[in-house]
């Protein structure tokens, strides 16, 4: 059956005392135990259902570990989904060698009756011995994506996942809220539907038709000085210099994808600012084919970017959709004459034919979504008229350009 809810996850950094780092470690240590002893009983008897195996097994996690009685729950539980995982193995290939799950990993489960979130940004935790209380690591920018479900009151906190790696910890809160019906659905056939076009590029990483942009100069820069000290390090070969290449890779992990939440979530304001039902993208798989190898960098950033929208549009009732990228950056908005011509550089446009100039972006985020408002005209099913939102306005193919009120 579908799910109903929306479900997403804010990853947050824990600011624990080393006391408090001791207890987390021994409930780490008692929860592997508890979900074996669980794995052990549902692999022996059979059973995969979650509150069968509770049953089975809920005593002789409590005889066995310090658990409580709610994390004794939950460790039954993630057993069971375990188990239940193998079996969907088997039924798909009957001569697939399934073992028993073993939990290893440097995890905790925690739902809403093991740990509590505060207004003030910290957060309490159930361990083998009392409950500890500390701060999370919050962005200083209240954009930041965690702000997002932590200060909406639409978001639900569910069942949440403490994760050790590399004596860092880390938790993954789990949120949910009732799935949003999609506007266009809440709308007739006979209504007008406005468009929001986003261009992926490189000197900016994305401009919306709205006159958006997203600089891609500093994500870029900080790219290319990775490359250099990573080569420079490469030569070195050393256990210290790789050990360096991975923390340094770590971290413009971290940096990009902290970039491309926020231009993400820009993106959706303008959406919702310019109240668009749709947001159109190029097609990703012509970026992969036009682009040069060097260009992996922005490729990757480029589909991550698309995803974090597609993932934010799903959650305020927005579509995502793709149009063919051909000739986006060539093409005129103001009259539609196409030619190579009109690209005078990477950045710059100017019409050999009308004479209008532009931002090269600019020009292919009106594009692609102009593109998209024309593909809505071919429905037949369609009565009313899409338009291409605009900075102070929208454009229709048959109104042409209406001023904002």
């Amino acid at each position: 059956m579908a799910d109903d809810y929306l479900r997403r996850t804010a990853i947050t950094r824990p600011i624990f005392t080393d006391k408090q780092k001791r207890l987390l470690d021994a409930t780490i240590n008692e929860w592997q135990d508890a979900c074996n002893i669980s794995s052990r009983i549902g692999w022996r008897t059979g059973e995969t259902r979650k509150t069968y195996l509770q049953d089975l097994a809920y005593d002789d996690v409590r005889e066995e570990t310090r658990l409580g009685s709610q994390h004794t729950i939950l460790a039954t539980h993630q057993a069971a989904a375990a188990l239940s995982g193998v079996e969907e193995i088997k039924d798909l290939d009957e001569d697939y060698e399934t073992s028993r799950p073993e939990f290893t990993a440097d995890t905790v489960k925690y739902d809403t009756r093991t740990m509590t979130l505060f207004d003030d940004g910290s957060v309490s935790l159930s361990t083998v011995d009392d409950r500890i209380r500390c701060d999370l690591a919050l962005p200083d920018d209240e954009d930041g994506y965690q702000h997002l479900y932590l200060e909406d009151g639409d978001w639900e906190l569910t069942e949440s996942t403490l994760t050790k790696r590399d004596g860092d910890y880390y938790l993954h809160l789990g949120f949910r809220k009732p799935q949003p019906e999609k506007q266009v659905e809440q709308q007739g056939d006979d209504e007008d539907r406005t468009v929001l076009g986003v261009d992926l590029g490189i000197v900016n990483i994305a401009t919306t038709s709205t006159a958006y942009f997203a600089s891609g100069r500093e994500p870029r820069h900080r790219h290319r000085e990775f490359e250099r000290i990573r080569g420079n390090l490469q030569e070195t070969g050393t256990q210290s210099a790789h050990r360096t290449i991975q923390q340094m890779s770590g971290r413009e992990s971290r940096y990009v994808r902290d970039v491309l939440h926020q231009v993400a979530n820009d993106v959706i304001e303008e959406a919702l600012t310019h109240d668009c039902e749709y947001i159109a993208f190029e097609n990703l798989t012509h970026i992969r084919e036009r682009a040069p190898p060097v260009k992996e960098f922005h490729q990757w950033a480029h589909r991550q970017l698309v995803d974090l929208v597609e993932y934010r549009a799903d959650a305020e009732g927005l579509c995502v959709e793709y149009v063919d990228p051909e000739n986006t950056s060539r093409r005129c908005p103001e009259c539609g004459h196409t030619s190579e011509g009109n690209r005078v550089t990477q950045a710059e446009f100017e019409c050999e034919s009308c004479g209008a100039t532009m931002n090269a972006d600019y020009v292919g985020a009106k594009n692609v979504g102009w593109r998209y408002v024309r593909r809505g005209l071919q429905s037949s099913r369609r009565t009313g008229d899409s338009q291409l939102a605009l900075k102070s306005g929208t454009v229709t193919p048959n109104r042409g350009f209406v001023p904002a009120d």
